[in-house]
């Protein structure tokens, strides 16, 4: 167990059973906690490389993503303020955000190997997004 997992474990939500986060796959929020992060340091670096490049139009994008990302991974990191409804609908806002993002990328990778990357942790992000909410929808 990550020491992420085992802060989870110790918040009072967890411990005093608050309904929705004991039931929680917390499997899956750790993967999207990390893969936000990710995301989140990707963008960061290849926003700084697009403005050495002269892609503005990119580097807002990622700059735009890694702040999305940052945001969700602190909600998940806060599970005292936990709202389902909140919480569902920032995992939409940010797949949509890393797949806008990732498309932007792309239309760079062939030039560019860290916009390549940065679309790589887009979606990975993305499909880490898309499984915790999938998994919050199977407890609704």
């Amino acid at each position: 167990m990550s020491t992420m997992s085992e802060m989870m474990m110790s918040m009072p939500t967890m411990k005093d059973g608050m309904p929705g986060m004991a039931e929680m796959d917390m499997t899956a929020m750790q993967a999207c906690i990390e893969a936000c992060s990710a995301c989140e340091q990707a963008c960061v670096m290849c926003a700084d490389a697009d403005m050495g490049e002269g892609m503005g139009k990119c580097a807002s994008m990622c700059t735009m993503c890694a702040d999305v990302c940052n945001t969700m991974m602190r909600m998940m990191m806060r599970p005292m303020g936990y709202d389902m409804a909140a919480m569902m609908s920032m995992l939409e806002a940010t797949m949509a955000m890393c797949k806008a993002c990732a498309d932007e990328c792309m239309m760079h990778a062939d030039m560019s190997e860290h916009c390549k990357m940065c679309a790589q942790a887009c979606m990975e992000c993305m499909m880490a997004c898309e499984t915790m909410l999938m998994s919050m929808k199977s407890m609704a």
